[in-house]
C-alpha cells in the first residue's frame, strides 16, 4: 500500500498542474468533482494542518493534476488557509489556474481575478452559479468581461453539469490576462526597484514586490532562501522608505485602488433588475443582519436547528438506528459470530463485551453519533448555502469582541454545537494562531457537542425552568470570562473584521447532499477510528481495574467540593473518553433518585465544562499541537471542577430551590 502510494505521489510530481482557486462557498469543490471524477486525493499541504486535493484531468489524451486549493478572500494572506493557496502558486507552479467566482458577486470574484492577473499565470475565469444570478435578475456581458481582462469567461452551473464541457475545452489553451492595474505613480516607482531585486519565481516579480509592499511577512521565509541578505536588506529598506511617504498604510491603498478596479468593470458588463423572488430574498438578508430584526430571525434558526438535530436526530433517528437496528440484530449476531468463531475470552471480550469495539464503539460511533452529526451537518450545509452563517457572524461579532475575537469565531462554535472535533478542524477559517487557539480553547471548555448536549436536555427537561436558566447562564459566564482572560493572556494581535457577504439564497439541494456526504465521509474516516481507540482505552483500564482506582482517587474532589455521590467519579472519567456517555451516566443516576435537582444543576455545568472528549483531545493534537492540547487541558480541568464547587457553594448557601 505505501510502496504504491509513494508511485502515486512520484508520478504526479511530474505532471503538469492546474490550481483550482476561488471565494469560499462558490461551488468550487463541486466543480472540482464534475472535472476529475473519482481520480482523488487527499493529503495535509506539507508544513501545515490544511488539506489539499488533487485529481486527474483527462483531455484530449493529456493527464493534467488539477488542484483544489483552500477558499480565500485574498492572495496576500490572513489566514493558514489563504497562505496555502498562496504558496501553491509561488512555489509549485502551475501552468495555468481555474479561478472558479459566483456569477452573483462579481466585485467579489473581480478582487482575486484582479490578483492572479497581476501574477502573470494563465487564467480561465468560470461564472458558477450563473442560474442564481440569473434569478435575481443579474445579467453579466461576458463578451466585454472576456475583452477587459483578456482570458476566457466560462459559465456553469455545477448542479446541474452545464458548462462543464467547455470549461474543459478552454482548460487545453489557458490565455494569459491583459488586464493591468495601475497604482499611484510613488507606489509603482517603489513596486519597479523592489521588482529589480527579486529573483525569478512562479508568479510575477510585479506580483511579488506588490506582497512586499502590503507587509506580507508570510512571504519573507522565501525571500530568505531566494535572495542575498544584501538584497533582502535593500528590499525591506525600500519597503520602509516608501511607508514614509504615506499617510494610509500602502496595503490599505493598494486594496483600495483594486475595490476602484473592480467595480468599474463592475458597472461595464452588469446589468441588474431585481425580480420579486429577488426582493423577498434581499428582504430577509436585510432582516437577518439587523441588529434587532435579526434576534428574532435567529431564534427561529436557532428553534429550527434544535427541532431537526435534537429531537429527530437525536430522538427519532438514533432510537431507530440503535434500538431497530444495533440493539436488535447488528449485536445479537455479532457476539453470535464472534463467540462461535473466537475461542479466547479475552478477545470475546475486547469486541463484543462491556466495552466491546463492535457492541460498544461501533455502536457508539455509527448507531447513536452519526445520526445526529449527519442531521447537523445537513442543517448545517442549509444554513452554509443559504448565505445566512457569514449574516451571523455579523450578529455575533460585537459579543465575539469582548473575548477578543471577532465575529467569524462564530462559525467554528455553532459547529461545535454538533462535533466538537469538527470545529476544532473547522477553526481554520480564523486569521491568526491567536485566534485559532482561542477558539480551540473555548470549545474545550464550554461547548457541548451534540451528542451530550441532548443528554443534557433531556435531564433539564425533568428539574424546573430555573434549573435550565441556571445552566445556561453558567455556561455563558464562564464562556465569556474565560475568553476574555485568554485573549489577554495569549499574545498577537487582534485582527480586523472583514467578511465578504453572499446574497441569501435559497438552498440547493445537490448541493447540500454533496457537503453533507463529504463531512460524513469525513466522520467516518477521521473520528471513528478516535472512538475505537478510546473504547479500546477504556478496555484496558476495566480489565486492570484503573476505573474503580481512579473513582477513588477523583472521589475527594466529586463529593468534598461539588458536593455530589462518589458514583458520579465514573461519569466523569467517562465523559473524558466519550463525552456524551458521561452525562448518560448522570441521566440513570438522576433517574434512579441519587441526585438531588442541586447535584443534578451542579453535575450538569460540571461536566459540560469539563475536559473534551478523546476523540476532541486527539483532533487539538493535531490541529494545534501536543504542548497547546496538554495547556488546555490543564487549565480546562480546574476550571470546570473550581466553577462546580462555586456553583454548589452558592446553591446551598442561598438556599436556591430548583
Amino acid at each position: 500500500m505505501h510502496e504504491h502510494r509513494s508511485k502515486t505521489k512520484k508520478h504526479a510530481a511530474h505532471l503538469e498542474r492546474v490550481a483550482l482557486i476561488g471565494n469560499p462557498n462558490v461551488g468550487k469543490s463541486a466543480i472540482f468533482g464534475l472535472l476529475t471524477g473519482k481520480y482523488v486525493t487527499v493529503s495535509n499541504y506539507p508544513g501545515t494542518t490544511v488539506e489539499i486535493t488533487h485529481g486527474n484531468i483527462f483531455l484530449d489524451g493529456k493527464r493534467l493534476l488539477l488542484v483544489d486549493t483552500p477558499g480565500v478572500n485574498s492572495l496576500i494572506p490572513m489566514s493558514e488557509d489563504e497562505k496555502v493557496t498562496r504558496d501553491i502558486l509561488l512555489m509549485e507552479s502551475p501552468s495555468s489556474v481555474i479561478q472558479v467566482g459566483d456569477a452573483k458577486s462579481i466585485k467579489r470574484t473581480l478582487l482575486i481575478t484582479l490578483q492572479l492577473s497581476e501574477m502573470g499565470i494563465p487564467l480561465i475565469l468560470d461564472l458558477n452559479m450563473i442560474d442564481e444570478a440569473m434569478d435575481r435578475g443579474i445579467s453579466i456581458d461576458v463578451e466585454t468581461l472576456k475583452q477587459i481582462l483578456g482570458v476566457d469567461v466560462m459559465r456553469t452551473i455545477a448542479p446541474q453539469k452545464k458548462g462543464i464541457k467547455e470549461l474543459k475545452t478552454a482548460i487545453l489553451s489557458p490565455k494569459r490576462p491583459t488586464i493591468h492595474i495601475k497604482y499611484v505613480p510613488l507606489i509603482e516607482d517603489c513596486i519597479e526597484k523592489i521588482s529589480k531585486l527579486l529573483p525569478e519565481a512562479a508568479i510575477s516579480k510585479r506580483s511579488l514586490a506588490v506582497m512586499i509592499l502590503s507587509e506580507d511577512e508570510s512571504l519573507r521565509d522565501w525571500l530568505k532562501s531566494h535572495v542575498s541578505d544584501e538584497a533582502l536588506s535593500g528590499i525591506e529598506s525600500l519597503r520602509d522608505e516608501c511607508k514614509l511617504k504615506f499617510k494610509d498604510s500602502i496595503a490599505f491603498i493598494i486594496n483600495k485602488t483594486r475595490i476602484e478596479a473592480a467595480e468599474e468593470i463592475t458597472r461595464k458588463v452588469i446589468k441588474k433588475s431585481t425580480p420579486e423572488s429577488g426582493r423577498l430574498l434581499n428582504f430577509i438578508g436585510r432582516m437577518s443582519m439587523h441588529p434587532v430584526y435579526g434576534i428574532p430571525v435567529l431564534l427561529t434558526v436557532l428553534f429550527g436547528l434544535y427541532a431537526f438535530v435534537g429531537e429527530f436526530g437525536a430522538g427519532t433517528l438514533v432510537d431507530l438506528v440503535e434500538n431497530g437496528v444495533f440493539n436488535e440484530y447488528i449485536n445479537p449476531a455479532a457476539t453470535k459470530l464472534i463467540k462461535f468463531l473466537v475461542p479466547i475470552e479475552l478477545f470475546q471480550e475486547l469486541l463484543v463485551g462491556e466495552y466491546g469495539l463492535i457492541t460498544v464503539a461501533l455502536t457508539y460511533a455509527i448507531a447513536i453519533i452519526l445520526p445526529i452529526t449527519a442531521t447537523f451537518f445537513i442543517a448545517f450545509a442549509i444554513l452554509e448555502d443559504s448565505g445566512y452563517l457569514p449574516r451571523l457572524a455579523i450578529m455575533s461579532n460585537r459579543i465575539f469582541n469582548i473575548m477578543g475575537l471577532n465575529g467569524k469565531a462564530v462559525l467554528p462554535m455553532v459547529l461545535g454545537l454538533g462535533c466538537g472535533t469538527m470545529a476544532v478542524m473547522t477553526s481554520r477559517i480564523l486569521e491568526t494562531k491567536r485566534d485559532r487557539l482561542i477558539t480551540t480553547f473555548l470549545l474545550a471548555l464550554a461547548i457541548p457537542c451534540s451528542a451530550q448536549l441532548g443528554v443534557i436536555l433531556g435531564m433539564l427537561s425533568a428539574l424546573s425552568l430555573k434549573a435550565t436558566i441556571i445552566w445556561i447562564a453558567s455556561i455563558l459566564v464562564v464562556l465569556f470570562v474565560s475568553g476574555f482572560l485568554a485573549s489577554k493572556v495569549i499574545s498577537g494581535e487582534r485582527t480586523e473584521f472583514f467578511l465578504e457577504i453572499p446574497p441569501i439564497r435559497m438552498p440547493n439541494l445537490t448541493n447540500i447532499v454533496v457537503k453533507t456526504i463529504g463531512r460524513v465521509e469525513w466522520y467516518l474516516k477521521e473520528a471513528v477510528p478516535l472512538f475505537i481507540l478510546g473504547t479500546f482505552i477504556l478496555f484496558v483500564l476495566h480489565k486492570f481495574n484503573l476505573l474503580v482506582f481512579l473513582e477513588k482517587i477523583t472521589a475527594p474532589i466529586t463529593v468534598n467540593l461539588l458536593g455530589l455521590p462518589e458514583k458520579t467519579a465514573e461519569a466523569f472519567i467517562l465523559g473524558f473518553l466519550r463525552r456524551d456517555y458521561g452525562a448518560a451516566g448522570l441521566f440513570k443516576m438522576a433517574e434512579g433518585g441519587l441526585l438531588t435537582p442541586a447535584q443534578s444543576i451542579v453535575s450538569l455545568v460540571t461536566i459540560t465544562l469539563f475536559v473534551p472528549c478523546l476523540a476532541n483531545f486527539f483532533m487539538i493534537i493535531k490541529e494545534r499541537s501536543l504542548s497547546a492540547a496538554l495547556a488546555i487541558i490543564a487549565i480546562v480541568f480546574p476550571t470546570a471542577f473550581l466553577f462546580g464547587g462555586l456553583l454548589n457553594w452558592t446553591l446551598k448557601t442561598f438556599n436556591i430551590g430548583l
